[in-house]
């Protein structure tokens, strides 16, 4: 069925259960991204890092809030406000929620990528790609952000060649990708299976991510990779 046979009288084509994933420009300048890129290489050089989902590459613990000085403060203002227009009651009225929020950062080099994944104990999860290592320019680099159908592999379990003739069902049952891009930010739910495909290039992809959670005594929203 067509875009234009969705349109016809009589025949209406509903979308329920979405599950809606931000792509946006953050309002970094270049001098912005240069700051960044050196604070959390630099951070590398005196931090172990930890390891959750990253496959070889470097991440640190989730506490990017306390050193990544006023760019940091920058992008995170920018997310929160993502999340709170994203925040709602079941009558789809926007609420204000005063958010936990833990962030860390992640270097992927050539070979390095990031298990699938998701994040119990938040609400929303996301990315800012500070470098996205030439991906942009080359995407046979790899390195790309790979989000997994919520529904596992089910609609494509009895008949795996046939999908539904719509837009945005062709990969039901599997998975979409999402190149990375300086100065990007990604923002989903939590609990959307994710991961990062490996990266083959030979410069250095850097991104930062975080969680939004409600506080509560205990919580530990542990970070991964973006």
């Amino acid at each position: 069925m067509s875009s234009s046979q969705e349109q016809e009288p009589g025949i209406e084509v509903r979308s329920y259960f979405p599950t809606p994933v931000v792509v946006a420009r953050v309002p970094l300048g270049e001098d912005d991204n240069a700051r960044l890129r050196e604070l959390i290489l630099a951070r590398e050089k005196t931090d172990p890092g930890v390891h959750h989902s990253n496959l070889l590459g470097w991440q640190s613990a989730d506490d990017f809030t306390q050193w990544g000085g006023g760019e940091g403060e920058k992008l995170l203002g920018f997310a929160k406000a993502l999340a709170d227009r994203l925040a709602g009651d079941r009558a789809g009225n926007r609420v204000a929620v005063t958010w936990f929020v833990n962030a860390w950062a992640n270097i992927n080099r050539r070979g390095h990528a990031n298990d699938s994944h998701a994040h119990p104990g938040s609400v929303f999860s996301g990315c800012y790609y500070v470098d996205d290592g030439g991906i942009s320019d080359d995407p046979t680099l790899g390195g790309a952000f790979q989000i997994n159908d919520p529904r596992g592999i089910l609609p494509a379990m009895y008949a795996p060649e046939l999908a539904v003739a719509l837009s945005g069902c062709q990969t039901a049952g599997g998975s979409e990708i999402i190149p990375p891009r300086t100065g990007q930010m990604l923002l989903f739910p939590a609990w959307l299976a994710h991961g990062v495909r490996p990266y083959l290039g030979d410069g250095t992809r850097i991104s930062i991510a975080f969680n939004f959670a409600i506080p509560m005594a205990g919580t530990d929203a542990g970070g991964a990779g973006g």
